[in-house]
């Protein structure tokens, strides 16, 4: 039984070679980061495979899956655009997952393509179901599953602090994209298996509003809709257990954007049955 981390982030050589070419955001700036939300160093390390291995290690993790965040704004760009970088990073995940002897695997961007063991695409798809069901058709089709990582944001408002898109714009958009899936997408795609990152930006805090409403919010409670929980805390895990039940948690950190070591902490602190849910049960369904 392996412990799995299923949500991380890693730039190999061939994308960050097509980021170093470009001029217009997503591009790289010596050793910063330029996207339409702003400019980030970017520590190079950070997405070394061996390097990544090695915290892997640290944290008693078995397997990392990689995902290109859709945060660096590539579905806002001209096709051509988008396709150069898509299939750069592409290339280089196939060749570091397979140079990783299993530590990693890899979620292929915005469509099925082989080799990968499922779908990654931004929160904004599921608000626009017509336009993506064939991605989705594909991805129940092949049994695999789909990540819902959150859309790029333009940027901190005026007179707004530095933290402000990373938790209220990522997090409004998380939830925007899982009342959509709710409300329309879990009826059209029953058997599709759908994660949400970072408990879906709080959720089931929402739910008691919608029953308000008149729904009955017992339906939502499905088995082929799981929530990572990268980035919370205690409290908030607690309230998603107490919604969904365990099964439904599986272990995210989101390496490199942040340590993943107080969400590791976190989850191994409830204990070790609740621990091998998160980090072995959970995703051994998804990857299943």
């Amino acid at each position: 039984m392996k412990a799995v981390d299923v949500h991380q982030h890693l730039f190999p050589e061939p994308f960050l070679a097509e980021l170093r070419a470009r001029r217009a955001p997503p591009f790289l700036d010596g050793a910063e980061l330029v996207t339409r939300e702003g400019r980030f160093p970017l520590a190079f390390a950070s997405h070394d495979p061996e390097a990544r291995i090695g915290l892997l290690d640290r944290d008693g993790i078995d397997v990392a899956v990689l995902s290109l965040q859709p945060t660096l704004g590539l579905d806002g760009l001209p096709d051509p655009e988008r396709v150069a970088l898509e299939e750069a990073w592409v290339e280089g995940a196939l060749e570091v997952v397979a140079e990783s002897g299993g530590r990693f695997v890899a979620l292929s961007p915005s469509r099925w393509r082989e080799g990968f063991v499922g779908v990654s695409i931004g929160s904004g798809a599921l608000l626009d179901l017509d336009t993506h069901v064939d991605v989705l058709e594909e991805v129940a089709a092949r049994g695999a599953f789909l990540f819902v990582h959150p859309d790029a944001g333009t940027g901190v408002p005026a007179r707004r602090p530095e933290w402000w898109e990373w938790v209220v714009g990522y997090s409004a958009r998380m939830q925007a994209a899982y009342l959509a899936w709710v409300g329309a997408g879990r009826a059209r795609f029953p058997t599709l298996r759908v994660l949400f990152a970072m408990l879906a930006g709080g959720a089931p805090f929402q739910l008691e509003r919608l029953a308000r409403q008149g729904v009955d919010v017992r339906s939502v409670l499905d088995t082929n809709t799981f929530f990572e929980v990268s980035t919370y805390g205690r409290r908030a895990i607690e309230l998603c257990v107490e919604t969904f039940g365990i099964i439904q948690l599986a272990y995210g950190s989101d390496t490199p954007v942040v340590d993943s070591r107080p969400t590791l902490e976190v989850v191994r602190g409830f204990g070790e049955a609740v621990a091998q849910i998160l980090q072995i049960e959970t995703p051994a369904t998804l990857l299943a």
